[in-house]
């Protein structure tokens, strides 16, 4: 089994509850990364519907959640119908929710694919050999199981250069390190692992914590490597968005995703 799947295991303890460990493998300076909870929750709510594709998941932070502590999800149905169901989780430390999450499941047979229509291309992304290896980064145990490639235009601010982005953007290149296929969960995962992208324009100088994320996820890929682009365009009163596309080398759209995050300078 690998890592990921490993991780976001759950345990049945009633008809909607469940309890499971939320592992340290995916943390952002110690804290569990939001899209990995996003995951964890969406696999238990994946577990009650007979409809298995999340079409939109979306979760709210509410606290500080820990790793390596036993952990309570509790399952609600919202609706179940002939389309689509919805359902409604929440993660509990010490009897406190920390974070609720929503989901929309349909039955990816009942797609229609004929019907698909981009309007807008996958994005230009340069050769994977030109790019910048996330490095290791102590208590960042997120970069030691994905290979995260940033592009050159968006790295300055990590490799110490003095001239950042003029652009909020981050994009590259993302793959599991131990080569786990990309399915419906973790793209919940991969749509949250590069770094914000305030960090390109302005340096590392502040927290971004998320308070809403939400992925819409369209298709599965059919390459290893996955085409990542966040881009944020205001930050207002602390409160910075980004949105996000992922995309295979074949040019499938996989997953749009947004967040809404505080700035919080240190």
């Amino acid at each position: 089994m690998y890592l990921f799947d490993k991780d976001i295991l759950l345990e049945q303890k009633g008809e909607f509850n469940f309890e499971g460990i939320v592992a340290p493998h995916w943390s952002i300076n110690a804290n569990p990364n939001g899209g990995y909870l996003t995951a964890f929750l969406a696999a238990a709510m994946q577990k009650k519907s007979d409809k298995k594709w999340p079409v939109i998941v979306t979760a709210n932070f509410l606290a500080k959640c820990e790793t390596e502590k036993q952990s309570k999800v509790t399952v609600e149905a919202i609706s179940t119908g002939y389309s689509l169901n919805r359902y409604q989780a929440g993660l509990f430390q010490d009897g406190t929710e920390r974070t609720r999450a929503w989901a929309t499941f349909m039955d990816e047979s009942s797609c229609d694919k004929s019907a698909n229509r981009y309007e807008k291309d996958a994005p230009e992304m340069p050769p994977r050999e030109e790019c910048f290896l996330f490095p290791h980064v102590p208590k960042y145990t997120l970069y030691d199981h994905m290979d995260v490639l940033l592009a050159s235009s968006c790295a300055g601010w990590i490799k110490g250069e003095k001239d950042l982005s003029p652009q909020s953007e981050q994009k590259g290149w993302i793959k599991f390190r131990d080569n786990r296929p990309v399915d419906t969960l973790a793209l919940l995962l991969m749509a949250d692992s590069f770094p914000p992208p305030v960090l390109a324009s302005h340096g590392i100088v502040a927290w971004v914590p998320t308070i809403e994320y939400s992925v819409s996820v369209r298709d599965i890929p059919d390459t290893a490597w996955i085409k990542a682009v966040f881009r944020s365009h205001y930050l207002t009163c602390d409160i910075v968005e980004e949105d996000g596309e992922l995309w295979d080398e074949n040019g499938k759209l996989l997953a749009i995703s947004r967040q809404i995050a505080q700035f919080r300078r240190y």
